[in-house]
């Protein structure tokens, strides 16, 4: 791709030679010719300058910079550089092909330009066009995938889940499984399956890291907001509500029927428990712990500790209970 080219795409302004080719990116200690490597502040402009690298992104702070090399000037150069990152991926344009062992039903609509790996399944579903299903992958019937989404191997996505597109599934996950309902018979003790009978809806832009389980609903639906990143080794039970660029970072798990609005923020092995409401721009810290039923609210407020509470209440209990200590 052409530098002009990119940097219409990612709205900066180049100074140097706008002709210029770059194939991919890479940081300032690997960068070779044809990379584009960035620049986040001052400090780190001299080294990326000196760099292998055919341009620099870089912010305005580069502006005066006499150098040979081509500088990219943009608002915000770490988010620049991860766009520019993802247009340059896509211009590699890796070959589309169905591997002859893949296993596909006759009724399926498989997209242009799609790629399926060795021994896939793909039920009777909808693979939209330019998405990539890699080895050992199982597609149920009734799936849905949108356009240009990326399905990492040992993939399982069960019959009626519905991802949108540019969705990206790492490996191992388990998308629409049964969530974990049952109903006691008090005369027998034992636990009956309760039906787990409804949807998995994953809108747009959203990531899933690997080995992550989300449950479909048990009568209605389980749905995973646009743009919203789930970190890997996360459970998500069923008829759970997730809201847009949610952040849940790994080993996260969540009970049934919970609800967390719009860019909550969820750190590593925080546990919810079912029916909790987590109100929007809230961050939980790594291990809170949220009782059932519960209601968090306020955006941008931190909550840390079990149950959880905001930070410099749970700070002020822990304080408290070292003076405690001490007077032992």
């Amino acid at each position: 791709m052409e530098l002009k080219e990119l940097a219409g795409k990612i709205d900066a302004r180049v100074v140097g030679d706008v002709g210029a080719k770059v194939i991919g990116v890479a940081s300032v200690a690997s960068a070779r010719p044809g990379d584009v490597v960035f620049a986040e502040d001052q400090e780190n402009l001299a080294a990326s300058l000196k760099s292998q690298a055919s341009a620099v992104i870089a912010g305005s702070f580069a502006e005066k910079v006499h150098s040979s090399k081509t500088v990219l000037i943009v608002a915000h150069p770490r988010l620049a550089f991860a766009r520019a990152a993802s247009l340059l991926r896509g211009d590699a344009g890796r070959s589309a092909e169905i591997h002859r062992s893949a296993a596909i039903h006759p009724s399926a609509k498989i997209g242009d330009r799609v790629s399926v790996g060795e021994n896939a399944v793909i039920g009777n579903a909808i693979i939209g066009g330019r998405s990539r299903i890699g080895s050992g992958c199982v597609i149920g019937d009734e799936v849905e995938i949108g356009e240009d989404g990326e399905i990492y191997p040992n993939v399982t996505i069960y019959s009626g889940s519905r991802l949108g597109n540019r969705v990206i599934v790492h490996a191992g996950a388990v998308l629409g499984s049964d969530g974990f309902g049952y109903v006691r018979d008090p005369k027998s003790g034992r636990h009956e399956k309760f039906p787990q009978i409804g949807k998995l809806e994953i809108e747009d832009d959203v990531e899933i890291g690997a080995n992550t389980t989300i449950d479909r609903g048990a009568l209605e639906t389980t749905r995973i907001g646009r743009g919203t990143k789930i970190d890997n080794l996360v459970h998500i039970g069923h008829n759970c509500q997730f809201g847009e660029d949610v952040i849940i970072a790994a080993q996260a798990g969540f009970s049934g029927s919970i609800t967390i609005e719009n860019q909550v923020v969820i750190g590593g092995q925080v546990g919810v428990g079912e029916h909790a409401r987590i109100q929007e721009g809230v961050l939980l810290g790594g291990q809170a712990g949220v009782l059932p039923k519960k209601i968090l609210r306020g955006k941008g407020i931190a909550f840390w500790g079990t149950p959880a509470k905001p930070l410099r209440e749970y700070l002020r209990s822990l304080a408290s209970l070292a003076r405690l200590g001490k007077r032992e």
